[in-house]
């Protein structure tokens, strides 16, 4: 199944993007902590080459953190560090000490001049990712769009996030002509894409395969005995008039069901 999806407000995004990086001095880089690898958006990290880049792993607490903590140490280094995040009880001092440790530069810069620094973030990452929440949380009242589709963002806006700190948020950028496909597919089960330009059985279809591969457990515990979407749809008694199996409302029920974390804690990559 090939996936692709960028509309015009994401090439615009990514102009938008070049261009504000050069007021910059931290570049927050929203990662959903299912997908973290699957995330990470070629052009974002081309972009963010040069500044200093903290990597927010968002949604911990419906990823597995064990598979996370592996995965942890390749999002930090000399110019780079990461936080785990749940936008819901994570206390945001956490990510605003990270910020100006990693802008020390300026920070002493300015402090040997007895002056207290602005220093400027810009939040990034794929649709969906939790972006706009994030900048709420930081800038304390919901200021930003916030949504479960892919999008809601279509344009950048600097916001006050108190503490000598600014940040700007961008919309949820993908980048053109995804050829990894399973790359492609893990962003579609996380809703990175809009699911209007999905075909959904065979999505569902593939995410129970990779479910029962690498969480079987989760699997078995919600769907007993299901081996495919058709097993879940006749468990669940989804019947169309006329006594047809409804596929259809299956496949988005176990999408949704992944999605909203009622299949336990799960990290694809």
């Amino acid at each position: 199944m090939k996936i692709n999806w960028f509309p015009g407000h994401m090439h615009k995004a990514l102009k938008e993007i070049k261009e504000e990086l050069k007021k910059v001095d931290v570049v927050l880089y929203v990662l959903d902590a299912r997908i973290p690898l699957s995330s990470l958006n070629p052009k974002l990290d081309e972009l963010s080459e040069n500044k200093p880049v903290l990597y927010i792993l968002n949604k911990i607490d419906i990823a597995d953190e064990k598979r996370v903590g592996v995965l942890k140490e390749k999002f930090k280094g000399e110019n780079k560090d990461y936080i785990s995040y749940n936008s819901n009880f994570s206390k945001n001092t956490l990510i605003l000490d990270k910020i100006k440790k990693l802008a020390y530069k300026k920070v002493e810069k300015y402090q040997a001049k007895g002056v207290k620094p602005t220093i400027r973030c810009m939040v990034v990452g794929v649709p969906n990712s939790g972006k706009s929440s994030l900048v709420n949380n930081l800038c304390k009242k919901a200021k930003a769009v916030t949504g479960n589709k892919a999008g809601m963002t279509k344009s950048g806006q600097w916001l006050n996030a108190g503490d000598g700190v600014e940040v700007f948020d961008t919309p949820g950028t993908l980048y053109p002509n995804i050829e990894n496909e399973d790359v492609a597919k893990k962003l579609a089960y996380v809703g990175s894409v809009r699911d209007e330009v999905l075909e959904f059985n065979s999505l569902a279809e593939d995410l129970l395969k990779l479910l029962k591969e690498k969480y079987p457990q989760n699997i078995e515990r919600r769907y007993p005995n299901c081996q495919t979407v058709l097993d879940i749809a006749k468990l669940r008694k989804f019947v169309l008039s006329g006594g047809e199996i409804d596929l259809e409302r299956a496949s988005y029920m176990l999408v949704d069901d992944f999605r909203k974390g009622r299949l336990g804690k799960i990290t694809l990559d």
